[in-house]
């Protein structure tokens, strides 16, 4: 089941970064100087993210069986049913407006940060697009995206290739995450706000921002697509709704 959620970019580029950066460690070995840049690329990289943590850590809120438990016990839940085992440290932080959500490992450790925004959705009735922001970051942590990252480190800086990368990530988590809370149209929801926020995206018409998006083409709209290492909201959502109906066609063709 968990095979089909992958969306095919992701294995392709992970299989092509994964190559390249095989090829640029040896290289770096034979070199012999090539393993201190290892080694001091390493240490920045534990150095920074450690800090990153660290602020996360002092400052943000951790979900716990008393500190807004409903929330904790709705993401251990998803956890289990997706089967993460080892439910991640779930931190709230204040986001000044800000809607979204990450994942991070750091020395064994997962962690998954809600923006204090994303959280409020849950106070506000909209606990099933919750439960799909939740279910993408851990979704995230079940794949090893981070963990990944490290280890395909030296392709993600060639440009493009590490931030298409990304993106094929990003459109495997919607995939798995729509899955597991089983109803894409929560999933939904869920991107629609993050287009235009939580009170706005009861009025958006889905159809009509899909369709207006595909009509906005140019240079520069195509640079900032393959900069990013997020697809636009619309191509995320018109993903969905097309795996969705990907998975009924499934269905039946099973039973019949």
């Amino acid at each position: 089941m968990e095979e089909r959620l992958v969306h095919d970019n992701e294995k392709a580029y992970y299989t092509l970064c994964l190559v390249i950066s095989i090829i640029t460690y040896l290289g770096l070995i034979l070199s012999i100087i090539g393993i201190f840049y290892i080694i001091i690329g390493f240490i920045i990289t534990i150095f920074v993210q450690g800090i990153s943590v660290g602020h996360i850590r002092n400052n943000g809120v951790k979900l716990t069986e008393r500190q807004f438990p409903e929330i904790f016990e709705r993401a251990r839940n998803i956890a289990l049913q997706m089967g993460v085992s080892d439910v991640p440290d779930i931190f709230i932080v204040e986001s000044g407006g800000t809607l979204n959500a990450f994942a991070t490992h750091f020395l064994g450790r997962n962690f998954i940060v809600l923006y204090s925004d994303v959280v409020e959705l849950s106070k506000e009735g909209h606990k099933e697009e919750l439960d799909f922001i939740i279910a993408h970051e851990l979704s995230h942590i079940k794949r090893k995206h981070v963990t990944k990252q490290i280890l395909i480190l030296p392709a993600l800086w060639i440009p493009f290739l590490g931030n298409a990368y990304s993106r094929a990530c990003e459109y495997t988590c919607d995939r798995m995450a729509a899955s597991y809370i089983n109803n894409s149209a929560f999933a939904v929801n869920a991107l629609a706000i993050l287009a235009v926020g939580k009170r706005l995206f009861v009025d958006i018409d889905i159809i009509e921002y899909i369709q207006t998006a595909k009509s906005e083409s140019g240079f520069f709209i195509w640079l900032s697509q393959v900069l990013s290492t997020h697809p636009p909201l619309p191509k995320r959502i018109e993903e969905i709704q097309h795996f969705n109906r990907m998975i009924d066609v499934f269905k039946v063709t099973k039973v019949g």
